[in-house]
This record gives C-alpha cells, structure tokens and sequence, in this order.
C-alpha cells in the first residue's frame, strides 16, 4: 500500500507546490500596488469624515433644539455611529460595493459575498480603490453610511420615539442607502447612466434631505409649531458644530479622490471657496430681508455651500465652485425660510431645505460648471443625466422611506405622547436631565 500510495502524494506535493508559492505571491503583487501616501490620506480623511457625525453634527442639532431634547438629539447621533458601524459591518458594504461577478455589475444591488468581511483580508484591495488597503476603503465608505442617517434626524428632532428611530435607520440603512450607493458609486445604473456625484450629492444629500421631508410630514408639526417659542437653545454648540463639520468636509470631498493626489487638492480648495461663498450669500439676503445678520444664518449658508459642492467638488475648477456656492446659498436660504414657512411642514432643523435643496442644487449645477481639466470625467457631463439621477434618488428615497416608517408605526409607535413631547425627549426616553 505504501508503494502504491506514494506516486499520489508525490503527485499532490507537486500540485500544492506551485499554489502555495502562489499565495505569498499574489498577497507580494497586492502590497506592492498600495501607495503608502494615499493610506495615509484616506486613515485621515476617515477620522475627518467620522469627525463630521461625533461630535459635529450633534453638536449642531444640539445646539438648535430646545434645552429639553439636547441630550436626545446629541444620543441619536451617537447611536446612529454605533448602529450603522454594525450594520455595514454585517451586510451594508457587501450590498453597496460587492457583486457575484465583478466582470459584470449588479445594476440594481450588490452581492451577500462579503458579509461579515468574509473573504477580506489585510491584502485585499478593492477595484474601485487601487491604492489602498480594502479595510481602508470599508472604513472610509461606513463613515458615509453612518452620517447620511444622522442628517435625517434634523427633520423630526423633538417628537420621534428612540425606538422608533432605531428601528426606522436600521431599516432604511439596508432598503434606501445601501442600494443608491450602488447605484452610483458600487458600478449600478446610475453611474452607467453617466450620472456624477464626487462625494454624495445623491447618495448623501438629497437622500437624506427627501427621507427627513417624509418624516416631518408624516410625523406632523411640534406642539405648539408657529405659536411658543421654539428658539435655539445655545447658538454657541451649533457654531462649534458646523466649524467641525466644515473642517471634517476636507476628508468627505478631499477624500473622495481616493488618494493623495491633484484631484484631491481640487476637491479641498473648490469645497473651502463653494463654503464661503454661499455663507456670504445667505449672511447677505438675510440681512437685506430681515436687517440682521444672523449667527444661525451664516452657519446655515455655510452648511449648505459644502451640502451643494459635495457632488461637484472633483468635476468643477474653483470658478464653477464659487459660483455654485452663492447660487446654493440663495436658494436654500428661500427653500429653509420661506419655503417651509409658505408650505406649514416643520422640518425641525431644516434637514431638508438644506440637505435637500442644496443637494439637488449641486447635483444640477455639476452638469453645468463640470470641467474636463479637473477631471476628464466631466467632458461627459450631461444636465439631463443629473435630474434622471435627481428624480430617481427622490422618487426611490420618497416612497421607500414612506414604507418603512409605516412599518415602525405598526412596531414600535412613530412619535412620544403629547405629554411627553411637553416634558422634553431628554427626561422621558433617557431619564437624565442636561443639567440638574
């Protein structure tokens, strides 16, 4: 038996020789294609964009709620990090950026391959990032996937239960993000359609902008909407916040090249002069409308120019940016002022006439100011690629979202009692007071 069996396992040794000499080659060609310099730009542009979400967007909507919902507002923040982190750990990056055959995109959906990460390892690269380590890419696209959800929380701020909210992201992280991000930037139809969104216009802004109109209105207004006081409660939180969101944005467009490179700088400067473009613009017509500059306006204007050049930072040179900046601050100054006001929804905090709105804003004016220069991309820049890819977002985003808070209402209850709502969100859904 030992003579006859010894030809197999010669033969066997002879057939795992050349594989396992493979291996150490194969994860040698991976190590030699990443770029140490991009690496180190994009574990930077990861800590800036989480940056974005804790503490600067809570700080920001904590500060412009009532002194009873702070600690609320600031906590579905915070969960809404820890959530989306499992759950695009669990299934989100394998729906948005992974496909059963790489060689021919889902159009509609990612695969299950990666859930879990599985199949992931130190040496893995992603086509749609090759100078990077995969956990790199992972880490960057879930600080997206964690703060589109949190922007929604602007709209119903002050009335929506906690259960509620947890409930309703966990779900519309899977249903809505997941899939428009690989409609976009996973290789689905919208980016075959010739649709351009740098770092979210679509994916992030008018999504969540749309999502947070739908809740608003099916939640319905605040107690006493248009009637008590409902002022901000410390203006100073929200300008720390916005400053940390307008610093954290250099990772969220800057780092949407991917890499330290040219691409990268054009991004950093177009999202710097769009930001104080359209701070300037909304600081202007509010003081030429009401004859007071306001803090909470300059902050608005500012959050609303880095919302509008988000999907056009890597397409437009710095003149397309500033224009796009005064035109964005205009707009969403009429959308979150008069528009609301015109219309009677209560967008607590004006996720959508500035999310929303500015959104839509950048993604129109992409396929105007695009430049072939900065990137040649933009040579097939088409206007009427942009509203498909405006319209699809809304209408997927608007009816979607709908669904599944009528599941919740089913599941959990949608908004706090009357009684409730009074008290503060603070003491009733945390029982801890911001001060005793």
């Amino acid at each position: 038996m030992a003579a006859f069996s010894a030809p197999a396992f010669a033969q066997d040794a002879t057939t795992a020789a050349p594989a396992a000499a493979a291996a150490p080659a194969a994860a040698a060609t991976a190590a030699s294609a990443i770029s140490t310099g991009d690496t180190a730009w994009m574990l930077t542009s990861v800590c800036l964009v989480l940056m974005m979400t804790i503490p600067g967007l809570a700080l920001f909507y904590g500060g412009m709620v009532r002194r009873k919902n702070v600690l609320a507002t600031t906590m579905q923040s915070f969960a809404i990090t820890c959530l989306m982190t499992v759950i695009w750990f669990v299934v989100g990056y394998s729906m948005a950026f992974t496909n059963n055959d790489p060689a021919a995109p889902g159009a509609y959906i990612g695969s299950f391959s990666h859930m879990f990460l599985r199949g992931i390892g130190v040496g893995s690269i992603s086509p749609l990032a090759g100078t990077i380590p995969e956990y790199v890419f992972i880490m960057f696209q879930m600080t997206f996937a964690i703060i589109t959800p949190a922007l929604i929380t602007g709209a119903f701020a002050e009335r929506m239960k906690f259960s509620a909210m947890l409930l309703f992201m966990t779900l519309w992280s899977i249903l809505v993000y997941c899939p428009i991000a690989h409609w976009v930037w996973g290789g689905g139809f919208l980016g075959s359609w010739g649709v351009l969104d740098f770092a979210g216009g679509t994916v992030v802004h008018i999504n969540a902008g749309v999502a947070g109109l739908v809740c608003c209105l099916v939640l319905g207004k605040r107690l006493g909407y248009g009637q008590v006081n409902m002022a901000p409660h410390n203006l100073i939180l929200t300008l720390i916040g916005a400053s940390l969101l307008w610093v954290g944005w250099f990772g969220f467009n800057a780092g949407s090249a991917v890499g330290s490179n040219a691409l990268a700088g054009a991004a950093m400067i177009n999202t710097q002069i769009a930001t104080a473009a359209a701070a300037l613009a909304w600081m202007f017509i509010e003081w030429m409308v009401i004859k007071k500059p306001s803090v909470l306006g300059i902050l608005s204007g500012a959050v609303a120019g880095l919302v509008a050049v988000t999907p056009a930072a890597g397409f437009v040179n710095p003149m397309g940016a500033f224009f796009l900046g005064i035109i964005a601050g205009l707009v969403c100054y009429f959308a979150a002022v008069h528009l609301k006001k015109a219309l009677g929804y209560d967008d607590s905090l004006d996720a959508f006439g500035v999310h929303g709105i500015g959104g839509i804003v950048g993604a129109l004016l992409t396929g105007v100011f695009a430049d072939a220069g900065i990137n040649p991309a933009g040579a097939n820049a088409s206007l009427l690629a942009q509203v498909e890819g405006v319209v699809v977002t809304i209408v997927y985003t608007g009816v979607m979202t709908f669904i599944i808070l009528m599941i919740c209402r089913v599941v959990t209850g949608l908004r706090v009692t009357p009684a409730e709502e009074e008290e503060g969100l603070d003491i009733n859904q945390h029982g801890e007071l911001l001060h005793v």
